[in-house]
């Protein structure tokens, strides 16, 4: 079967999917919040820091999403490789120039037609509740969020 066509997440989706994340964080009663949402090939296509977001949760949301698409695999499944395997995802990590963060809240974004097309990246509150606001975001954009197992 031949490999399906890596497709991108338009701005409109990704603008989309940070103010449903804002959304639903203000609704919570979240800390100050940083969303970053990159296309399938790590560029950033929309991105919010929050007034009062300390300033290194833009490096972590990045990470988080940068993390995700290198590995192919949600930031929560990095969480368990790194509680697993320490040595490696260090590794990793170094090897990425810091740009994956083994933490829940890096979530893969794929299409209707199940096609890798970005990832999202939150951070700003527990890292379980990041990934809340990630998924809720992308559903809202009428994607599919996968934030590893």
């Amino acid at each position: 079967m031949p490999a399906k066509p890596i497709t991108s997440i338009t701005l409109v989706q990704a603008q989309a999917i940070v103010g449903a994340a804002l959304e639903y964080a203000r609704g919570n009663a979240f800390p100050p919040m940083t969303i970053a949402v990159l296309d399938a090939a790590g560029k950033l296509v929309a991105f919010a820091r929050e007034d009062g977001s300390s300033l290194l949760r833009e490096p972590i949301a990045r990470g988080k999403a940068h993390g995700a698409l290198n590995m192919g695999v949600g930031s929560r499944s990095l969480a368990a490789m790194a509680a697993a395997r320490p040595a490696f995802v260090n590794s990793l990590i170094a090897l990425a120039d810091g740009n994956l963060v083994p933490g829940p809240g890096g979530v893969l974004v794929h299409d209707e037609d199940d096609r890798l097309v970005g990832a999202v990246g939150v951070s700003g509150h527990l890292p379980d509740d990041d990934e809340v606001c990630a998924i809720h975001g992308i559903t809202a954009a009428g994607l599919r969020a996968d934030p590893g197992a």
